[in-house]
């Protein structure tokens, strides 16, 4: 039986809803994220060690790109489940999972206590993580999506967004934390500590879960009957053309990320020799300032557009992808800051904000779940977590110069506007396809003709 709420649309219900979407995120993103710094800071040395620092860094960070390869079966397997039975329950599961693997990662032993082993069981954790984090996005997106006010969708969309910066922020306050202590505490247990500490935040989101019911659109479309038997084959059969523009768009908000937040912190410590507090710090600073950005963000793609918010943001990375690495290689403390600040708090958010909400309009709720995990996880897999894995083989390939880094932050910004702006076509076609065949449930915002969206938003306005 659904967990009583007050009525969907009071400022009760949003604030718990917001919550709920928040907190779950911010703390699976802080599990994530707290590998993603231990993996340019530490496992390389822990579990991986060779005699070439290259290498140790290079198979560290395959540990990292794996998981985004994994991230699609657990998005089909849990979106399967919350298009099926319910968001809610879907998202406890998820939140359950990431936090006993992250833990348990805190507790392995390392490669010269057991030797090959410890690899083995490290890369078990970040499967287990993969397939949570596969399916918590979606879950926390639609519980935002699906209760907001139709004027306030962008708003609503961005909250959850802003769950991956605060999980990093957590995450790089956590070791900059216990980077503090002697060298040799931090190699031995130190780095431990936030791993197995993070156990009380997932009480704490699993408790603020508790008091959600489901939300308003899924249960009018299982009341209804109007669920997919089968989301996954609906999805591809109907929505195939949206899957593509979700996995195009994905691109940009997820490469950029990874190297202005994670790639920065091996490249800038590693190669240009800064000390490693100096660029925690200055990601911790990025991240801060990115929360607040993606929640403006958002409230100005529900007044201008989420495409041309989206478009706008995808120009400026591409742009930027040159001055960052100008900027890093001046040498400067103040530049390390410049360079993440403005590419993690100012060019990114634009496209992270608007992603959510973009995707979830293209696809119908019957299978929306399903269809945003798709593009978004899929487009993880290309473009994630292999950005540090590929801008560090790059580096070494071309002689440190990090000029290909940048053609290739280009081209993923390219791939998402071409993607982005073809996303009208595809999705009016795949309306007139569920018409036709009786399933269409009006939902599917981006296929409205331009007139009644106009009239629309005047009357929201």
């Amino acid at each position: 039986m659904a967990t009583k709420t007050a009525p969907p649309g009071t400022r009760v219900t949003n604030r718990r809803v917001l919550l709920g979407s928040l907190s779950g995120s911010a703390i699976e993103w802080f599990d994530f994220f707290l590998y993603a710094t231990a993996a340019a800071l530490i496992f390389d040395k822990q579990f991986f060690p060779t005699d070439d620092p290259a290498l140790s860094l290079m198979l560290s960070y395959v540990t990292l790109s794996l998981t985004f390869f994994i991230r699609p079966f657990g998005g089909i397997v849990f979106s399967h489940i919350g298009d099926r039975i319910g968001r809610k329950k879907t998202l406890v599961i998820t939140l359950s999972l990431m936090g006993g693997a992250t833990v348990a990662i805190g507790l392995l032993p390392t490669f010269e206590q057991v030797g090959v082993l410890a690899p083995i069981l490290l890369l078990l954790c970040r499967v287990i993580q993969g397939l949570a984090i596969g399916g918590e996005w979606g879950g926390a997106l639609l519980l935002a999506y699906e209760y907001a006010p139709k004027h306030r969708r962008g708003f609503f969309g961005s909250v959850p967004q802003t769950g991956i910066t605060i999980g990093m922020l957590l995450s790089t306050i956590a070791f900059a934390l216990v980077s503090m202590l002697p060298v040799d505490a931090f190699d031995s247990w130190g780095w431990r500590i936030p791993f197995i500490a993070s156990i009380v935040l997932v009480f704490v989101g699993l408790w603020i879960r508790k008091g959600l019911a489901e939300t308003p659109a899924f249960q009018e479309a299982k009341d209804s009957g109007n669920v997919a038997k089968l989301p996954i084959a609906e999805t591809l059969r109907d929505h195939w053309r949206s899957v593509l523009v979700a996995i195009g768009a994905k691109v940009v908000e997820t490469a950029p990320f990874y190297i202005f937040a994670t790639f920065v912190v091996s490249y800038a410590t590693g190669t240009l020799d800064f000390e490693r507090s100096t660029v925690l710090n200055s990601v911790s600073a990025g991240a801060f300032v990115s929360t607040i950005a993606i929640l403006l963000m958002g409230s100005l793609s529900d007044r201008f557009g989420r495409r041309r918010v989206f478009l706008a943001g995808a120009v400026l990375i591409g742009l930027f992808a040159a001055p960052f690495f100008l900027l890093l290689d001046l040498g400067m403390d103040w530049a390390v800051y410049a360079a993440v600040i403005i590419g993690l708090g100012i060019v990114w958010p634009p496209v992270t904000a608007t992603l959510g909400t973009l995707m979830s309009e293209i696809f119908s709720t019957r299978v929306r779940y399903t269809g945003i995990t798709l593009g978004y996880q899929i487009g993880a897999a290309l473009a994630g977590g292999t950005a540090p894995l590929l801008a560090t083989w790059l580096l070494v390939t071309f002689g440190g110069s990090w000029v290909p880094i940048a053609i290739y932050l280009i081209a993923v910004a390219i791939i998402s506007i071409v993607a982005v702006t073809l996303s009208p076509r595809a999705t009016r076609r795949e309306a007139q396809l569920l018409a036709a065949r009786g399933l269409d449930d009006g939902s599917l915002v981006a296929a409205q003709p331009r007139e009644r969206a106009a009239a629309e938003g005047r009357d929201k306005a």
